[in-house]
């Protein structure tokens, strides 16, 4: 049975489950769906078009599904859609599209976006991601699965943050982070590869010292990026290893430069 607390305001055309949860004061707009099992705490705000997948927790204050703050913003019918079992803690923004690009921001799911953090229009975030406090991205920003942002990360627009990379604490990412990379400061530098993480995610010792070739590779012989991709994918065609693609793969998408 859906509990709603008798102070929460539910407009008519919003869509909740029959297990949802809302706390006391929550406001939930229109074309708002909440899917089974997902908690929404007290003095939350949700408005759509946003779509709110299984099992996540909402927590007090935060705003998710609201207007995007680019200028260009007229209106128009945009979205959030948002996956399964993530936390979003108090006082996260997490807003929507706009229709100069998709139209939709996309969250993944098993998130964790710890208190003040921000998603901004048009971002696509991953799976098992993590944003400490404050973390930032503004429009039109990528994240790839498993990446962890340090608190009060900022990432400018259209940059990418790639699967499994961290940024320090304070870092600001105003370039393409390639996958598994570690970087810090502002503006960011890389400091080599997230080591620790791939321990965490049980990656083979083979694999890490495969990477760790990958990364000497692109930061160390001093090459440029099209010279160090070939040896790259000469090093792909010897060691042929998933995770060695997703680092290379990284490298190639990247359209505004990669972080070094």
């Amino acid at each position: 049975m859906t509990c709603i607390h008798s102070t929460a305001i539910i407009d008519p055309k919003a869509n909740l489950a029959e297990d949802v949860e809302v706390g006391p004061y929550s406001v939930i707009g229109p074309e708002v769906n909440v899917d089974q099992g997902t908690v929404i705490g007290p003095h939350v705000v949700l408005k759509g078009p946003l779509t709110l997948g299984k099992q996540n927790k909402i927590y007090q204050f935060a705003s998710v599904g609201e207007a995007c703050q680019d200028k260009k913003y007229k209106g128009e019918p945009t979205g959030l859609e948002i996956g399964d079992h993530n936390v979003i803690r108090e006082s996260v923004t997490l807003q929507r599209g706009t229709v100069q690009d998709r139209g939709m921001t996309t969250i993944g799911s098993h998130n964790l976006f710890m208190a003040y953090s921000h998603v901004g229009h048009d971002c696509v975030v991953g799976d098992h991601v993590v944003f400490a406090n404050s973390a930032t991205l503004a429009g039109h920003v990528s994240v790839g699965d498993g990446a962890i942002l340090g608190g009060f990360t900022g990432v400018h627009q259209f940059s990418q943050v790639g699967a499994y990379a961290m940024t320090a604490m304070f870092s600001a990412v105003n370039k393409d982070v390639p996958a598994y990379l570690m970087v810090q400061g502002n503006m960011a530098k890389a400091s080599g590869l997230n080591i620790e993480g791939m321990k965490r995610r049980q990656m083979d010792k083979s694999v890490i010292k495969l990477l760790q070739h990958a990364y000497r590779v692109l930061y160390r012989q001093g090459l440029i990026i099209k010279n160090a991709l070939a040896v790259l994918d000469e090093l792909y065609e010897e060691n042929p290893r998933q995770e060695l693609k997703l680092f290379i793969d990284s490298v190639r998408a990247s359209k505004r430069g990669i972080i070094r």
